[in-house]
């Protein structure tokens, strides 16, 4: 399984934010080919407090490649050029594979 995730530090108006994140945006990440599973989160905490980031998303793909191809897709590329309409403080975005050990 490949893990895309994107980590949204504070933004100068967090309910304008939160608005368009939820109403416009998930539903356009929604259509992404190949994404098995998503999820987000609004505030998250570090065991100390506060996290230096205000929203996480987490997709889910199959593999790297179901990945690349579902980022590269018109609808991958709809949301990539949709950030800029809410996110005034760019995110920071990874990916990775995850791995499996047997009990």
């Amino acid at each position: 399984m490949q893990k895309f995730v994107v980590m949204y530090p504070r933004q100068p108006d967090m309910e304008a934010f939160k608005a368009y994140y939820v109403e416009k945006h998930i539903p356009l990440a929604r259509k992404i080919p190949g994404l098995q599973a998503l999820r987000y989160s609004f505030d998250p905490q570090t065991l100390a407090g506060e996290a230096q980031f205000a929203c996480i998303f987490e997709g889910d793909f199959a593999d790297a490649q179901a990945l690349g191809a579902g980022m590269s897709s018109p609808e991958g590329e709809r949301v990539a050029a949709d950030v800029v309409n809410f996110a005034r403080v760019p995110p920071l975005i990874v990916h990775y594979s995850i791995a499996e050990e047997a009990g």
